[in-house]
């Protein structure tokens, strides 16, 4: 039997707490995401347009959630064993889960400034084509660094447990696949945040009538996904292999905490989706109130 090596720059201690903190992420995320996502398919008043908005990214970072509860369990067993063809999938199943995570978190955005400042209400056939293409664009740009495309390439992380985008080569593979997502699915996502909130902040300005906090949602995906991506843009540029282990651990680490966020944001404290979350667990109908 081999015997297990601890990677450069951990301690015994440090895998485990690592993996600890996988396993509540996850867990945390799959309890607040399923009980969301189970109240728009139980609860009849739930299911709108805009909801099923909600009801995706709900599924999307359920996705995320069950990558976090694979690289605890990976963790806790101290060595990746589902081998490289189980690394590329780890890797394409996060990777899809963030892109359409982050495209509903726009969307969700350009829906609300359409409600509260052009007055205008989502049809089912714009939200099921907008969803579908999420999905479809989602899995095309996580599949090219796959081994049969190969634009960019999906390896394991420092710890030895977890997978992601390869981003120690520093090669013109890597910094262009890079580039190219950090436009698509950073730069562009945040400009239509922020553009719809402001617009809707404006609005209530006008009105006197503040709905919701408008600055959280966007100031949210910053902290998240913030950190990490200014990492992975940085290694575009830079040697990161001098970038302490741990830290480069952490960053994914702290970014897996979306899903816990984006339940409670989206769905627990918003007044059109929480109804149908209370209905659920209760078998109380709450007052139906629209996008919050």
């Amino acid at each position: 039997m081999a015997v297990y090596r601890i990677p450069d720059g951990f301690s015994d201690f440090d895998i485990f707490v690592f993996g600890t903190v996988l396993l509540v992420e996850g867990l945390l995320g799959l309890l607040l995401n399923s009980i969301a996502a189970l109240s728009f398919l139980l609860v009849k008043e739930q299911r709108d347009p805009s909801n099923f908005l909600v009801f995706n990214l709900n599924i999307s970072d359920l996705m995320l959630n069950i990558n976090a509860l694979v690289g605890a369990y990976a963790t806790y067993y101290r060595v990746w064993p589902f081998g490289m063809e189980g690394c590329n999938i780890h890797g394409f199943q996060g990777a899809v889960a963030i892109y359409a995570t982050i495209s509903l978190l726009a969307l969700v955005a350009w829906d609300k400034y359409h409600y509260w400042c052009t007055q205008q209400e989502l049809y089912w056939a714009t939200s099921g084509t907008m969803c579908v293409c999420v999905w479809v664009a989602a899995i095309f740009w996580a599949s090219l660094p796959l081994p049969f495309f190969g634009w960019g390439t999906y390896d394991f992380e420092p710890m030895k447990t977890c997978c992601c985008l390869d981003y120690t080569k520093g090669d013109w593979g890597f910094i262009s696949y890079m580039l190219t997502i950090a436009t698509v699915y950073l730069f562009i996502p945040l400009l239509i945040m922020h553009d719809s909130y402001n617009s809707i902040y404006a609005y209530f300005k006008k009105t006197h009538k503040f709905k919701f906090n408008t600055s959280i949602p966007e100031l949210a995906l910053l902290i998240i996904w913030g950190p990490y991506a200014a990492f992975l843009i940085y290694a575009c540029f830079y040697d990161v292999s001098m970038v302490s282990p741990k830290y480069r651990t952490m960053l994914p680490l702290w970014a897996k905490t979306g899903p816990i966020i984006h339940a409670i944001l989206y769905s627990y404290t918003n007044k059109a989706y929480k109804g149908g979350i209370w209905q659920l667990l209760t078998g109380k109908k709450a007052k139906k109130t629209k996008t919050s």
